[in-house]
């Protein structure tokens, strides 16, 4: 059965090959110097480089100013290239700057992963602590329903418009946290080094089965039947909810593969779970744009945009559908639905192939 279901899955999320990924070059540039490693971006550098890069005095001194920018909380806040070599002046400044800890953008699961990998290395006891009070803070920002925020602790918003407390599927967020507490309640990979004690991995791993759960509540019925996920659910009610203005409530067609390869990866997996991958499977099935593909280009403005084009054999799915239509829609910063792409719309997020 799970072998039917991850056939299926394969052939929904694979692209044909007349379609091109608009997405950077993420390839593992084996071999760079470590005279480089200052160019490149933190995701990079924190994931992607030769595995004997970490045992070197420059992922240790990076190491250690990963630590430095750890919050009190256990996180780390986002978009912050913590690999930088920056005067102590400068880091005391930019760590001032930083507010509130997240698992937006791979934050925190990305820092502890390049802990993990150096620690492999050396076993240093400030780099171990510091992945402890990481796994402390993923655990901490579980809400009891199982779900996590995209920040914890609760930012201070002023006017109103928080969504940060949403569970937030949006970019992996939660997935990538109950990945990281999965495999550190197996001790795979890396986090064997660490030699994490056993109650502390059965509590990940109790953390990882709650989210599961609020997976599968969350997960949007049609008619009593199970379908995909929205980016962002409601932390009370768990229904749909809204996050920036063109992040409308939909079927997402992103974030929910990430969901469903998460559920296909649990071994022995309960009726439920099938239940919802499979539903998940038949919403991609049956949600197909067919002959077309997104194309970056440069437009009127000088301004690199995106347009579809007709593609012959390939098959691509909307990033958002509409709830009661089920229809792909266009979004921009003014909050209204579009049905077609429109040049003046700018910061949409229409097909994700």
């Amino acid at each position: 059965m799970k072998q039917t279901i991850l056939l299926l899955l394969s052939l929904i999320i694979t692209m044909s090959v007349c379609a091109k990924s608009s997405f950077a070059d993420l390839s593992l540039q084996r071999g760079t110097p470590a005279s480089d490693v200052q160019k490149m971006s933190w995701r990079k550098v924190s994931r992607f480089m030769p595995d004997d890069f970490y045992s070197t005095k420059e992922a240790q001194e990076i190491a250690d100013r990963v630590i430095y920018y750890q919050q009190a909380s256990g996180g780390w806040a986002k978009n912050i290239n913590y690999h930088l070599a920056l005067s102590p002046e400068q880091m005391s400044q930019l760590k001032s700057t930083l507010k509130g800890a997240t698992i937006d953008n791979e934050s925190t699961t990305q820092e502890m992963k390049f802990l993990a990998k150096v620690y492999k290395w050396k076993h240093a006891k400030r780099w171990r602590e510091a992945f402890l009070h990481g796994v402390e803070y993923l655990l901490d920002a579980q809400y009891p329903n199982g779900g996590w925020p995209q920040f914890w602790p609760k930012k201070n918003i002023d006017n109103g418009l928080d969504y940060s407390t949403h569970i937030t599927y949006n970019d992996n967020a939660m997935v990538n946290a109950m990945l990281m507490l999965r495999d550190v309640s197996l001790g795979k990979g890396y986090y064997q080094y660490l030699k994490i004690d056993t109650k502390t991995r059965s509590r990940c791993n109790a953390a990882f089965n709650k989210g599961v759960q609020c997976i599968l509540k969350t997960q949007i019925r049609v008619n009593g039947e199970p379908t995909v996920w929205c980016a962002q659910h409601d932390e009370n009610t768990l229904a749909p909810a809204p996050a920036r203005k063109y992040e409308l409530p939909s079927f997402s067609g992103a974030e929910s593969v990430g969901i469903v390869k998460l559920l296909m990866d649990i071994p022995n997996p309960s009726d439920s779970v099938i239940a919802a991958v499979k539903g998940a499977v038949n919403f991609y099935k049956t949600h197909e744009l067919r002959n077309i593909k997104t194309e970056r280009f440069i437009n009127d403005n000088g301004d690199v945009d995106m347009r579809i084009v007709p593609c012959e054999g390939n098959v691509l799915w909307a990033r958002f559908y509409d709830l009661d239509t089920q229809k792909p829609f266009f979004c921009g910063r003014d909050g209204v639905k579009h049905d077609s792409v429109n040049p003046k719309i700018r910061n949409y997020h229409p097909i994700h192939d």
